[in-house]
């Protein structure tokens, strides 16, 4: 079945249409602007290729009601835009992208997959949050994680690279990229994951500052005097690598830290605390670790960090070789021989994996 992923991010849309097999027919990215996507670029594109037979989006908020792929028909768009508040920056994304697919593509079944829906399978006492139970109710407040599509396939690569099954396989996955997250996945279940109730929680990213004390945040608007929203913009845009060494790009960061900028060399060390004690942190929810992935586009092309973080988790068995942690296939076994956690790195597909759990629902 052909199907057309879209992907709709920050920045840019991005087209892939797969075959039966999941090699990629037709690509293009699309840059986004305030008004939304070149729709007329996107018609010239889709008039050209071959008409799939379904389209798949990735939407980033499911909410408690989207546990796993839809039709979206009847009032499921609806639905989709009143999670907006969950996700503001990203849900409006999402859904600009389906209204403008759908409108070049109107005869074709559109649905949806959530970076929200694998983490579904967590259990209470990782997504319940310890807040009055009126907010938990009335809000639905709670751990939903994101990045979903990206861990599930990863860690589905991953076992298949390692010629291993994933029953009872103790996994933790790294996405990083401008976002970043970890996923504890135990027997192919995801059953904890840094992200929170919004994808600002957890690791440090590009721009994000991850997991800070709700108490500074009460602190900056009682005694600065800033409004939710400036703390809100502060925290989300111009905090994280940017804020700590002027930039959020991993390789302009890496090339300063060689040289011994002192502002470089903090923002990867403080990098590397959050991503070890994180990973740390979801192998206690997997009871052990048995692999570690790496995917994402710092995940992918950083062998710095890799190798960093392999050091810093050597008490775990983690054990990466120098010449295949430099180089070599992109989907590839980093270990050492006898290492007793294997180290993967994977190529980030969403496409595939949005692909699969379309295909998986029309199949129904």
């Amino acid at each position: 079945m052909r199907v057309l992923v879209v992907n709709a991010g920050s920045s840019s849309l991005k087209l892939r249409l797969l075959d039966g097999s999941d090699a990629i027919e037709q690509s293009a990215d699309l840059p986004a602007d305030q008004d939304g996507f070149d729709m007329d670029r996107l018609s010239e594109l889709l008039q050209g290729w071959p008409t799939p037979e379904v389209v798949g989006h990735r939407i980033v908020h499911g909410g408690t009601r989207f546990t796993g792929p839809v039709r979206i028909e009847g009032d499921v768009r609806q639905e989709l835009q009143d999670l907006t508040d969950l996700a503001p920056l990203h849900q409006p994304k999402s859904l600009a992208a389906l209204d403008a697919v759908t409108a070049q593509l109107p005869d074709i079944t559109a649905v949806g997959c959530f970076d929200t829906a694998s983490h579904t399978t967590i259990p209470a006492a990782a997504s319940t949050y310890a807040v009055p139970r009126e907010w938990r109710q009335r809000y639905a407040i709670r751990r939903y994680g994101f990045h979903g599509l990206s861990h599930a396939y990863a860690t589905r690569r991953a076992a298949q690279l390692l010629d291993l099954k994933l029953a009872g396989l103790r996994i933790v996955s790294c996405h990083l990229g401008a976002g970043a997250s970890l996923a504890a996945v135990l027997g192919g279940r995801s059953v904890d994951t840094t992200m929170g109730f919004t994808p600002l929680e957890g690791l440090v990213m590009a721009t994000r500052s991850g997991s800070v004390d709700p108490g500074l945040v009460l602190w900056l608007e009682e005694h600065e005097h800033l409004s939710p929203h400036e703390v809100a913009t502060a925290l989300e845009r111009h905090s994280g690598l940017t804020a700590l060494a002027g930039t959020g790009d991993m390789r302009e960061i890496e090339a300063a830290a060689d040289l011994g900028d002192e502002h470089a060399l903090l923002a990867l060390d403080v990098y590397l605390h959050s991503l070890t004690a994180g990973i740390a942190a979801m192998s206690a929810s997997t009871g052990g670790l048995d692999v570690l992935v790496f995917t994402g586009g710092v995940g992918e092309n950083s062998s710095q960090v890799r190798r960093l973080a392999a050091q810093r988790l050597a008490y775990f068995g983690v054990a990466i070789d120098a010449g295949r942690n430099d180089g070599g296939p992109v989907d590839r076994d980093l270990s050492t021989e006898g290492a007793a956690v294997r180290t993967v790195v994977v190529e980030a597909r969403e496409d595939r994996q949005i692909a699969r759990e379309t295909r998986d629902l029309i199949a129904r």
